[in-house]
């Protein structure tokens, strides 16, 4: 009985194979096929089993070289005739080509595989391709098979779509991507057209047309992008993961990620998506790095729950987007959240001490990076080091520490690249001047000051290019050490280096050049500034160039001056409107900048004697900080041009309980309280003696203190004398705004 079965399945096979090798041939001969083979009862092909219905899709492949499955060639397309023959009673023209194009696709025969696509006429069945999906799935919705039978089977459907898929593949690897994309966007448009809702879940069962789909939409953006036109791939990408596909997780996720990449790098400018269906408040990109954010966090969110495999990759690019939205404390958030076996304990916390860092969180970012430093098992922490002393030196309350970081990196750098090594120098040259201006004697001042210069030197001779950093902090330090000569030529070589790029290059120039009292030249400068550069970056050029028109005693116009820059703050501000989040650091610096205006012209309104130009001055800087030191210092200067001298000492002492380190305030102070006689002259002298620790080169508390010693008869005159020389020797120096 097995043997008779075996034997008729055998025979049905076989006639099968004969009938379809004379319709290819048919095909290659270019004869038009009527009709297909009908000599089989029913009651034969009720036996015919192992079709391709039943078999794994990927049997067919989609492989275009050339032998592989080789046996499996023509076994596949025989059963998918096969089954195409028992769903519809025959084999039509477009069937057999697509048939046919998928053997020469196999076989590699690229072009002669276009060449059979190109044949079917796939306008004139896309009705029955809709008609037929639409109604396989209302049939699934109903369970019901008692429907008239739709006019296309869905095994025909997946192979007519299978060869659209194929004859796109086939375009693309002649390099016709505009031809293969538009291709491929068929196969989409058919099945969307056919259920605007999505697919339903349980598609992928009832048929193999998912497998072509899953592969067709991701294979459409790439097409797009190849043909060079950006804005359909975008919209390829949406459309991939908007509509409902059916995709799985992991396929989904490479969607995501290779959209974000391309909205964060391509270059071009994506326009918000339209979507058809959102709730209320729901959250909608407006431009290319939000949308690209909100991608990356949703594939974040995937891999924390573990639904997709871990890749590191998708960290690298939202720290991209958001270091470049500003969002850093959003990205140290999401770095906080992940599981400690997703990513290393030291690059974590190397990435939230960065965080923390740009965020303006020093302290928080040095405590994670000794974290990392104190652990023994990392052994080469140069970045980590570096990041440190950098921290440090921007912060007196640890310059000790940073000093032995940079050290600690200098003895680790010696097998490194000469740039490391060159940063390495530098941060110790910026650390020690910075101890220097600390130092309680004068033999560790100008000790500290050598090592510091030595120290930047060698960074600078080490460094395989000049670098600005390096050369802008070695003309920091000749300036401070008055040595204007040296600090005029490395300002000059500063602004060559960043070819006038940078306003600092061009504000430390300036104030060089008014130590040297050359006041017009610095103006020159300034002007030159000014207009290389964006009129948003005018703000502290604008206020250098009123300093030194206010020392050329053009007091009207640096007060035309003044009010430009106040011009300037205020349309910016109000030309910002929603980028205000992304530029919080530029607001807060324009918010002190103008703050810091109104002061500079309530101090010129307070010597032109306009004392109600100058309260009103006063007034508008207290709607920007009521706390602010400055502006008790400046309320000080006023009364006391009014000849209310205890007025004045109040709003000193207010500036020094604000800012007990504010030095004109401590100058003030003891200048008011020896005028008075109030105080004894120790009480006094430790004032100055406080002012001149925090900076020794202010020729007005040399004076002071002079002056202060000269009324003091315990004192002798030849330290009035000295304390005047000095201060007459840095006044001399001294430039329009400190240094630094």
């Amino acid at each position: 009985m097995k043997t008779n079965h075996w034997m008729s399945k055998r025979r049905i096979f076989s006639g099968l194979a004969t009938r379809l090798r004379k319709m290819l041939k048919c095909i290659r001969s270019g004869e038009q096929m009527k009709k297909a083979e009908n000599e089989y009862d029913d009651n034969e092909m009720d036996h015919s089993s192992d079709s391709l219905a039943t078999r794994d899709y990927s049997a067919s492949g989609y492989s275009s070289r050339p032998g592989e499955v080789e046996q499996k060639v023509d076994t596949s397309n025989i059963e998918e005739a096969e089954s195409s023959l028992r769903e519809s009673g025959y084999l039509n023209y477009e069937e057999a080509r697509a048939l046919l194009g998928r053997l020469e696709y196999q076989k590699g025969n690229i072009e002669a595989a276009l060449h059979v696509f190109e044949g079917i006429d796939i306008a004139a069945v896309t009705p029955k391709i809709r008609v037929a999906i639409s109604r396989r799935c209302e049939q699934n919705r109903r369970r019901s098979q008692s429907d008239a039978a739709p006019p296309m089977s869905m095994h025909a459907v997946s192979l007519l779509l299978e060869a659209v898929f194929l004859k796109s593949k086939s375009l693309q690897g002649l390099a016709r991507y505009e031809e293969a994309a538009q291709s491929c966007k068929i196969i989409l448009d058919n099945v969307e057209s056919a259920l605007p809702e999505g697919l339903p879940e349980n598609f992928t069962s009832d048929c193999k047309l998912q497998e072509t789909l899953a592969v067709a939409v991701e294979l459409l953006p790439e097409l797009w992008k190849l043909a060079g036109s950006l804005p359909e791939a975008i919209l390829s990408y949406r459309r991939a993961l908007l509509y409902k596909w059916n995709l799985d997780n992991e396929t989904t996720a490479k969607i995501q990620k290779e959209f974000a990449v391309f909205l964060l790098y391509s270059g071009c400018d994506a326009s918000p998506p339209n979507l058809r269906s959102q709730m209320e408040g729901s959250f909608v990109p407006r431009n290319n790095l939000e949308e690209a954010i909100l991608l990356l966090v949703i594939l974040l969110r995937k891999l924390v729950l573990g639904r997709i495999v871990w890749d590191p990759s998708v960290i690298d690019h939202l720290s991209y987007a958001l270091s470049v939205s500003g969002e850093l404390r959003s990205l140290a958030h999401h770095v906080e959240e992940l599981l400690p076996t997703t990513m290393e304990r030291r690059e974590r916390y190397c990435i939230l001490a960065l965080c923390y860092y740009a965020e303006g969180k020093d302290l928080v970012a040095l405590n994670l990076l000794k974290n990392i430093l104190n652990d023994r098992e990392n052994k080469d922490c140069t970045l980590e080091l570096l990041l440190a002393a950098k921290i440090c030196g921007e912060n007196s309350v640890c310059i000790d520490e940073g000093i032995g970081f940079s050290c600690k990196s200098l003895s680790t750098s010696g097998r490194k690249c000469s740039q490391i090594v060159g940063i390495s120098n530098c941060l110790h040259g910026v650390l020690l001047s910075a101890k220097s201006r600390s130092a309680t004697s004068d033999s560790e001042r100008i000790l500290k000051q050598s090592e510091a210069l030595q120290a930047l030197e060698t960074s600078e001779r080490t460094m395989r290019e000049r670098n600005p950093y390096v050369v802008y902090h070695l003309c920091l330090e000749h300036a401070e050490q008055r040595k204007l000569d040296c600090a005029l030529y490395y300002a000059k070589q500063l602004l060559m280096l960043e070819a006038g790029s940078s306003v600092k290059g061009y504000i430390i120039l300036a104030r060089i050049l008014s130590a040297q009292k050359r006041f017009a030249d610095a103006e020159t400068v300034i002007n030159a500034a000014i207009e290389q550069t964006g009129k948003w970056d005018h703000g502290e050029l604008l206020r250098t160039k009123a300093k030194l028109q206010i020392a050329q005693d053009q007091l009207k116009n640096a007060i035309d001056t003044y009010t430009h820059l106040l011009a300037v703050i205020q349309v910016w501000t109000k030309s910002v409107g929603a980028e205000k989040r992304l530029l919080k650091n530029r607001i807060k610096h324009d918010r002190s900048l103008e703050m810091e205006t109104w002061h500079d012209l309530a101090k010129l309104y307070t010597s032109l004697l306009q004392w109600r130009d100058a309260e009103i001055c006063l007034s508008k800087s207290q709607a920007i900080n009521p706390h602010s030191a400055s502006r008790w210092y400046c309320a000080g200067l006023l009364n006391e041009a009014k000849g209310l001298h205890q007025e004045a000492l109040k709003a000193f002492r207010k500036a020094l309980d604000v800012d007990p380190t504010h030095v004109p305030s401590l100058i003030s102070t003891a200048r008011i309280l020896r005028q008075l006689g109030s105080e004894s002259l120790p009480v006094v002298r430790s004032f100055l003696m406080d002012a001149l620790r925090i900076d020794r080169t202010n020729p007005s508390a040399w004076y002071n203190l002079g002056l202060l010693y000269k009324a003091d008869l315990a004192v002798s005159a030849l330290e009035a004398a000295e304390c005047f020389e000095a201060a007459a020797i840095l006044e001399e120096s001294a430039p329009i705004e400190p240094f630094r």
